[in-house]
């Protein structure tokens, strides 16, 4: 739990990134930003482990609307790798459950990481957020439960040592830069290292610095936002820019916007869905087609 007091103005909606403290959970972020935006409206575009930092995308108002539209987009970390060692949990709030060493060579490392470029295929950490019979692997793994997860396919579009390799007690760590799909699990991405070196391989630090076009540069700390809610309303990016940031975009007329809000199909050239259809830099609705017609996906209540 993050103590927070009641923001003193309520916030615009919108969408807002946190750089996400250790040890908090992403519900604790969410309840936090609940209290600091005075609104029950907070959800968030997908979940970081407590001991991982960095980006995470809440919504806020209507920009809840938004996270379904994030949820799926790619993401950027920066994670230290440790090959030689294997923990429960694949990261090092885990138990040390096998120590078989690492004697690869720097150009071995390298090569393993290349490897693991493009689609691949990786069976996710069994303490992953991921649903097996409508509950979470973890709380499965962490009662006692044999946890088995079916592989999926992602994509990986880099996998980079940006560090050097330090060599101790029969372990190797070093830092990546990794960018992949959603839904790629970085704690996987250590552990297959090290059994394509013939070893083991967990994650002792993780993170995150981009989802989508949201990164670094949008994001608040939780204490910057207490700062500004003893006086302000916590600062948002509004919907349009958000909308822009996410997805296609295109501008209607006043009589489109009518019959959007009506639940009816317009006629508009889109190539690519969804699109966010604005007017006078107001986001009025997401679109979907039908045949070469749009319509409403979602409507946002007139401002």
């Amino acid at each position: 739990m993050i103590d927070v007091p009641r923001g003193m103005v309520p916030a615009e909606s919108g969408i807002i990134t946190i750089n996400k403290p250790a040890a908090a959970t992403s519900h604790d972020v969410v309840a936090a930003v609940r209290r600091l935006a005075q609104t029950k409206k907070v959800g968030h575009a997908g979940t970081l482990d407590p001991a991982a930092t960095g980006i995470l995308v809440l919504g806020v108002g209507a920009g809840t609307k938004l996270l379904t539209y994030l949820s799926g987009a790619d993401k950027d970390y920066v994670s230290t790798f440790r090959l030689g060692q294997e923990t429960d949990t694949e990261d090092a709030d885990g138990e040390i459950v096998a120590s078989p060493g690492i004697d690869a060579s720097d150009d071995e490392i390298d090569a393993a990481l290349a490897s693991l470029t493009g689609q691949i295929s990786q069976v996710p950490s069994a303490y992953s957020a991921k649903k097996i019979a409508g509950r979470r692997a973890y709380d499965l793994a962490r009662a006692g439960e044999k946890v088995e997860l079916k592989p999926s396919d992602v994509t990986v579009h880099r996998l980079v040592r940006i560090s050097r390799v330090h060599r101790s007690g029969g372990v190797a760590d070093f830092d990546v830069d990794v960018s992949c799909s959603s839904g790629t699990y970085v704690r996987a991405l250590a552990r297959q290292t090290g059994q394509i070196l013939g070893s083991a391989g967990h994650i002792t630090s993780l993170h995150r610095t981009r989802v989508g076009e949201f990164g670094e540069r949008d994001a608040h700390t939780i204490e910057d936002l207490v700062t500004i809610a003893g006086a302000a309303p916590i600062p948002v990016i509004p919907m349009a820019e958000a909308a822009r940031r996410s997805m296609a975009t295109a501008e209607i007329t006043p009589q489109q916007e009518q019959a959007l809000r009506y639940g009816q199909f317009i006629d508009l050239n889109a190539e690519r869905f969804p699109i966010a259809l604005l007017r006078d830099d107001v986001l009025v609705a997401i679109g979907k087609p039908r045949g070469n017609r749009v319509g409403p996906a979602v409507v946002f209540a007139a401002s």
